[in-house]
């Protein structure tokens, strides 16, 4: 019998004599979604942070608490693969009865390519204000080559009329094909070299940038499936799990357009960020980087790569370099030499804030603000 299955069946007497299911033990690999594991949580239970907030996802070594919060859960949702490929195995040794949800390999999530090269070139948004924000309950997320991807409302796990009596399946290889937006694929090849160089950073990205979580339609999304997940293991509490869900997409709606108001008054400003982890923000609110100075998962950029970001600086009019709070900042201080273009700290992962439900809409409201400040 499984850990999922025993821990659904095992009773608990309250106080008041009522019987009630033990809720399942949940973990959660980083603060962004545990945040939103955590909102559609909620007067029910607290799940697990895997990792602390203020550590790189690229690299990582568990702690031996860390590991027993692993060992302990009955339900892991984790970013896959793609972005902590030292978690896979953890999870296959220690929580291998565990139903474990990769966010990445779902079909509800919108995917970007990795950009190619240190510099980017805006695209051409058009009227702004045909961006999508929308209802992610069913929504088609439009690409910048006019694609369309069908979210239907099975996929975001709100087709509550039909999970009664189906064995949902959300472990990692339940997801079909992953969906790629190539649309920097123009960018040059300088920087496979780059990858050559460093032995490919020990990380099999297949082409796929994993910092997902900085778009607003996809953590949506997987608001659903979690909550989807969530009241499968735990049929007692299922309205609780949906309408939490429910909750937190009404606030990211709210968020979106604030955060649209936030950057509205500086959207001439060009600026560079620190890796290049953020597309998937600023294609959400049509507002691109002109580059990076590392790469995706964050290793040391060859010095080709940095004077490339030093010419752009320079030569380009860019007004703001952002740095991470996890990274060395001295990288940050060679592409400033000699400028006066401004800096400030912008923080992907929610590494200064106290994990749980608030910390995902805090997140990204302070990288909006960042942003504007700097520019």
């Amino acid at each position: 019998m499984s850990r999922l299955l025993a821990s659904a069946l095992a009773l608990t007497v309250t106080g008041a004599g009522i019987v009630q299911a033990e809720v399942p033990r949940v973990a959660v690999d980083i603060a962004p979604v545990h945040s939103l594991v955590a909102q559609v949580m909620q007067g029910v239970g607290v799940p697990d942070l895997i990792m602390p907030s203020a550590a790189s996802p690229h690299e990582y070594s568990l702690r031996p608490s860390e590991a027993g919060a692993i060992q302990a859960a009955e339900v892991v949702f984790w970013m896959g693969r793609d972005l902590t490929p030292w978690l896979e195995n953890a999870l296959e040794t220690l929580a291998p009865e565990a139903e474990r949800v990769a966010l990445l390999e779902s079909e509800a999530t919108t995917l970007l390519a990795f950009r190619e090269g240190a510099l980017f070139d805006a695209h051409d948004h058009g009227d702004h204000d045909g961006h999508e924000h929308g209802d992610d309950h069913g929504h088609e997320h439009v690409d910048d080559h006019g694609h369309e991807h069908a979210h239907s409302d099975e996929h975001h796990g709100h087709e509550h009329a039909e999970h009664g009596g189906e064995d949902h399946d959300h472990a990692t290889h339940g997801h079909g094909e992953k969906r790629q937006d190539h649309a920097h694929d123009d960018h040059g090849h300088e920087d496979h070299a780059e990858d050559a160089a460093h032995g490919g950073h020990g990380h099999d990205h297949d082409g796929i940038d994993p910092h997902a979580w900085l778009a607003p339609h996809n953590a949506k999304a997987w608001l659903g499936l979690i909550a989807e997940t969530l009241a499968h293991a735990d049929p007692e509490n299922a309205a609780t799990y949906r309408a939490n869900a429910e909750t937190g997409v009404e606030t990211l709606t709210t968020l979106e357009a604030e955060i649209e108001t936030i950057l509205a008054p500086v959207r001439d400003g060009r600026f560079v960020v620190f890796h290049d982890a953020y597309q998937y923000f600023e294609r959400a609110f049509a507002f691109e980087a002109s580059g990076a100075i590392s790469l995706s998962d964050a290793t040391d950029p060859s010095p080709a790569r940095v004077a490339e970001i030093q010419a752009r600086v320079r030569d380009e009019d860019i007004s703001c370099v952002l740095a991470e709070p996890q990274f060395n900042p001295g990288l940050v201080d060679t592409v400033l030499a000699g400028s006066e273009v401004r800096s400030g700290v912008i923080d992907p992962i929610g590494a200064e804030l106290e994990p749980g439900p608030d910390l995902y809409p805090t997140m990204l409201r302070n990288m909006a603000q960042v942003l504007a400040n700097c520019l």
